[in-house]
């Protein structure tokens, strides 16, 4: 594979999976737009964490307008004058509000997401990041953030484990699966370096990378 090829290339993980970190290095190297999620300016967010049952609905409904409008913006724009690397898909807004929201919620969530039909580009690489649910509390932790400090660790696996059910069975863009326990990709240039590797030397549909230990 070129990644100089590519026009939309998307990571994604859990929370503390590194997503954002590698999509800003990935985006660095290629001279290519960058398209991340903005959680910071979800006003749910915090209370969500604070109060999940009663704050999952209008977060998640924040996020899918949010999602929606950024890729309708991208979906616009000349797919082939320029690479985009984004930090979230719009398939996995489904994973979310399966997870936090009632029955009764999720099947409003679904009416409205059918309603408002939100478009994406199909990716030309999705690469997914995974690690341990005591890695991701740690990351997590050092960042700093202070409503993500309030995410539990109960939260965290059964958060990782519906990432891991729904790329197992992903079949809509070449996925390259990386586990990132030990890689770091922020402050380690070789780590960086090895993972270009990997991608670029993918020769099917789907692959996994583990360094281990």
């Amino acid at each position: 594979m070129n990644l100089e090829e590519f026009r939309y290339i998307v990571i994604e993980g859990p929370i503390g999976a590194g997503k954002t970190s590698l999509a800003q290095r990935m985006a660095d190297r290629l001279g290519s737009e960058l398209l991340l999620e903005k959680p910071g300016e979800n006003p749910f967010l915090e209370k969500f964490y604070d109060d999940p049952p009663r704050y999952a609905l209008p977060a998640q409904l924040f996020f899918l307008f949010q999602r929606a409008n950024q890729l309708q913006g991208l979906a616009q724009t000349d797919m082939f004058a320029t690479t985009t690397v984004s930090d979230f898909m719009l398939d996995k807004d489904h994973l979310f509000a399966r997870l936090t929201l009632s029955d009764a919620e999720y099947d409003l969530y679904r009416k409205i997401y059918h309603h408002l039909q939100p478009k994406a580009p199909r990716p030309d690489l999705v690469i997914y990041l995974q690690a341990s649910t005591a890695t991701l509390i740690g990351r997590v932790k050092r960042r700093g953030s202070i409503f993500e400090k309030k995410i539990s660790e109960e939260y965290l696996w059964r958060l990782a484990d519906s990432y891991a059910r729904f790329f197992h069975q992903y079949e809509e863009a070449p996925l390259m699966i990386i586990n990132s326990e030990n890689l770091n990709f922020v402050d380690r240039q070789a780590d960086f370096d090895l993972f270009l590797r990997q991608v670029e030397g993918m020769r099917g549909p789907r692959e996994y990378f583990n360094l281990g230990i």
